[in-house]
Parts: C-alpha cells; sequence; structure tokens
C-alpha cells in the first residue's frame, strides 16, 4: 500500500481547488462527522501552511496534514490537523505522514522545536516519535488534548 501513495507537500498557492476541496472534505469526515466535534476547520491558518498529503492511485485522500510555521499558532513550527481517513487506516499511513512532516519541518526550519497539540489518547504514538508531553491535559473542542514538543534540548 505504501508504495502506491502519491504524496505531495504543497503551499496553499499550489494546491490545486480540486486538491483544496479534498483535504478540506477529508478533515471535515474525520473530525466533524467521525469524531461528532462541530468546530470551524477553516481557520485562516491554511493559506499560510504548507499541506502535506497522501492520495491513493485513484485520487482519494488517505492521509493529512498541516505545517504551519513558527508564530503561526506557537512560537515553534507545528504540525496540526493530523489525519488519516477510514480507507487509509492500519496501513502505517499515521506514521509515514508524521515521519514525512517532521522531516519537511527539519528542512524548511533547521534545529527548531516542533511543538503539537496532540488528541490525549495519541500521546503514545507520538511519544514514539519523539515528542515530549509539556502541558497538563486540556480540552480542545471537547476533546482532551495535550501539548507536546519534539528537539527541544
Amino acid at each position: 500500500m505504501l508504495d502506491s501513495v502519491n504524496w505531495t507537500l504543497a503551499p496553499y498557492e499550489a494546491l490545486t481547488l480540486d486538491d483544496l476541496y479534498d483535504l478540506i472534505q477529508a478533515r471535515i469526515e474525520v473530525f466533524v462527522v467521525e469524531q461528532d466535534c462541530p468546530y470551524q476547520d477553516v481557520d485562516g491558518r491554511d493559506r499560510d501552511a504548507l499541506h502535506l498529503f497522501a492520495k491513493s492511485p485513484a485520487g482519494e485522500v488517505l492521509a493529512y496534514a498541516r505545517i504551519t510555521a513558527p508564530g503561526v499558532r506557537f512560537d515553534e513550527p507545528s504540525i496540526g490537523r493530523v489525519i488519516t481517513t477510514q480507507s487509509g487506516r492500519g496501513k502505517g499511513l499515521g506514521r509515514a505522514l508524521m515521519v514525512r512532516a517532521i522531516e519537511a519541518i527539519e528542512s524548511h526550519y533547521p534545529q527548531s522545536p516542533i511543538r503539537i497539540s496532540a488528541q490525549q489518547y495519541l500521546e503514545g504514538f507520538y511519544s514514539s516519535l519523539g515528542f515530549e508531553t509539556v502541558s497538563e491535559p486540556y480540552l480542545e473542542d471537547n476533546i482532551p488534548h495535550v501539548e507536546m514538543l519534539r528537539g527541544s534540548e
């Protein structure tokens, strides 16, 4: 499966209209519909972000993450809106997505730590990628989250 996935890393202005539509549709499908969490997905940060996504050969979004620059959401660069769609789950795409997102940040913002706001139930997954919990749990959109930092030495 991972061999047949088409990966893209692009700034907002390089996305096609179809890509943008597909990415927003996938984010709403996972966060709003599956997680039953009505919230404002289009938050004004997409235009200033890098968008990393995997599509199947048929063009279906399988995984997605949004990378924001330092000062956009946190003082550090950040990875957010991380999803694996239903058809992409169980294939190692979540880990592959995060590894690629970390590499993109290391390339664009060398020597900078990375901060994420992680759903608390995924704390172990993010820890396995080198992130350390740096906050107490808090509610974001009625879902328990923790802030995590990677590379803060």
